[in-house]
């Protein structure tokens, strides 16, 4: 049998021999181990498993996966694929799609994978912070379960970056639950780890910083405070710290710089999401969208105001447990605000905090049941709440049917330009969805390929001149344009004026695919018609 010896703590002793676990033993540590993820996992394909029905769930996914695409093929993001955030969340989509091929399911189970892990990032956070098992097991699947609103299920970036941010707040608490109970200060690991965790989050949207330094907070105020961590050392964490969260940009700054493409790097990542933040929606519009989230997650925010109430004022655990939370969700309504669009997805950013919250709540609740019946009624109550949230999704899209007893729309377009293709052949995407692209595997006529940014009303962004650009593509007359008629509304008024004018002169209507909110239009090139010269000042694809 195999030994192994452990350092006595009186130095230069060794401690007597101790068997080795067996390997029966071992087995079943690891399986311990494994339960929590595993069960997060599980409970992320169930609550997330519909949306494996339906190609399109947010429009964004498709552009990082066409930029996901070009950049597997050499051409980099942003020069060959512009947007209006970091690269993020399109070297996400690569490294999934390198690992498990192109395809829509490789992007979802990308998305399932995130939810999974930020909610085993929870568990840890709660249990580290001192709570029980059974509410950080709550905590985690209450998360998990509410990403299926408000269009999360979608592989979206507020999904991609949360375990990463997850990850650094529950650091941060640690660190501050040691301060507090064993006066210990922050250890430079825990600040590295949790530095570079919230910089590869930076990368996706910089709307984390509110969190990120929620979490430098956490990690060193309470140890200042209570003198465990001297000024200077703080302040030199500090540096540190904000080294590490731009590392990761730094990086890719770099890599774009050897390319010659810096200016584009830094127009993409900073100035166009300026540019995006300095129109922003009108109070009313704003005060709209917020109440919508709100009813949509109306339950745990009712279950978090219970936490609050019960909680909020207390010593210990819960107490503590609560207050940070709140703090979270404040810090988490900064970086819905920032941006000024307040559009659903944005809202997913509250979860993780008001996950805790809820789960908070939720055991106040039980409590009030007979002792030996408390964790019968906290799991109960766990449960209703969140199969209640994935009843909203799944009774929409089941009722809908789109995918599940309805043809997706989305894939009848693509074979029907499949069919029109031939090998090289471009496709312009006017204003429907730019998955259509990946799909069919296109060539791109131009890098602005996101109807919003070319042909929509967030054309300020790209900083060039759309209707010109808009002449360039349709005088190369490419293979098929798709119209979407039930988006028409949502063109600007000159782009829809110059499509209409352009495609009446050089193309013919060829067939129209149904979609719900109306037809679906494929246009091909006028038989005889010449080419047309792009404006001298025009973009190059």
């Amino acid at each position: 049998m195999s030994i192994t010896y452990l350092r006595s703590p009186q130095p230069g002793l060794l401690a007597r021999p101790l068997a080795a676990a067996s390997p029966a033993a071992r087995l079943r540590r690891l399986i311990e181990a494994s339960f929590v993820p595993l069960l997060f996992l599980g409970a992320a394909l169930l609550f997330r498993g519909i949306g494996f029905t339906v190609t399109v769930i947010d429009t964004d996914e498709g552009l990082y996966l066409v930029q996901a695409r070009e950049w597997l093929r050499g051409a980099w993001p942003l020069v060959a694929v512009w947007d209006m955030h970091p690269v993020g969340a399109p070297a996400l989509y690569a490294a999934a799609i390198a690992l498990f091929g192109e395809s829509i399911a490789t992007i979802r189970m990308l998305g399932i994978t995130c939810v999974a892990a930020t909610g085993w990032a929870l568990y840890g956070l709660v249990r580290g912070a001192g709570g029980a098992r059974p509410l950080a097991l709550a905590a985690g699947l209450l998360y998990i379960a509410h990403t299926v609103v408000l269009f999360g299920l979608a592989s979206n970036t507020e999904v991609l970056f949360a375990p990463l941010v997850v990850a650094s707040v529950g650091l941060g608490l640690r660190a501050a639950v040691r301060a507090g109970t064993t006066g210990e200060g922050p250890r430079w690991g825990e600040l590295a780890l949790m530095g570079l965790a919230m910089g590869c989050a930076f990368t996706i949207k910089p709307v984390v910083t509110p969190e990120g330094c929620l979490a430098f907070g956490l990690l060193t105020l309470p140890a200042l405070w209570r003198r465990a961590l001297r000024p200077g050392r703080f302040l030199a964490m500090a540096l540190a710290y904000a080294a590490l969260v731009l590392l990761p940009t730094a990086l890719f700054a770099l890599a774009y710089a050897s390319q010659g493409h810096l200016a584009t790097f830094v127009d993409g990542s900073f100035l166009a999401p300026m540019r995006y933040s300095e129109a922003r929606l009108s109070l009313a519009e704003a005060l709209q969208r917020v109440q919508v989230a709100v009813m949509v997650l109306l339950w745990p925010l009712l279950l978090a105001l219970v936490a609050l109430l019960g909680w909020g004022r207390r010593r210990g655990t819960g107490g503590r447990l609560t207050r940070v939370a709140l703090l979270w969700f404040a810090c988490a309504s900064l970086a819905i605000i920032g941006p000024g669009y307040y559009f659903p997805h944005y809202f997913l950013i509250w979860l993780p905090a008001l996950s805790v919250l809820a789960a908070l709540g939720a055991w106040r609740l039980a409590r009030l049941a007979r002792p030996r019946r408390a964790l019968a009624v906290f799991a109960a109550l766990v449960t209703v709440v969140a199969v209640e949230a994935w009843r909203q999704e799944a009774t929409v899209r089941v009722g809908r049917g789109t995918g599940i007893w309805n043809p997706d729309p989305v894939q009848e377009v693509v074979r029907a330009v499949r069919a029109r293709l031939r090998p090289g052949d471009a496709v312009f995407i006017a204003n429907y969805h730019p998955v259509v692209y990946a799909l069919t595997d296109a060539r791109l006529p131009t890098r602005f390929v996101f109807p919003a940014h070319l042909t929509g009303n967030f054309t300020e962004v790209a900083d060039l001149d759309t209707d010109a650009e808009l002449r360039r593509i349709l005088a190369t007359r490419p293979r098929v344009v798709v119209v979407d008629r039930g988006w028409w509304w949502q063109m600007r008024p000159d782009a829809a004026a110059l499509l209409t004018e352009l495609l009446q002169r050089d193309y013919v209507l060829e067939t129209t695919v149904a979609e719900e909110r109306g037809p679906i239009e494929l246009w091909r090139p006028r038989e005889g018609a010449g080419l047309h010269p792009p404006p001298a000042d025009a973009s190059s694809p």
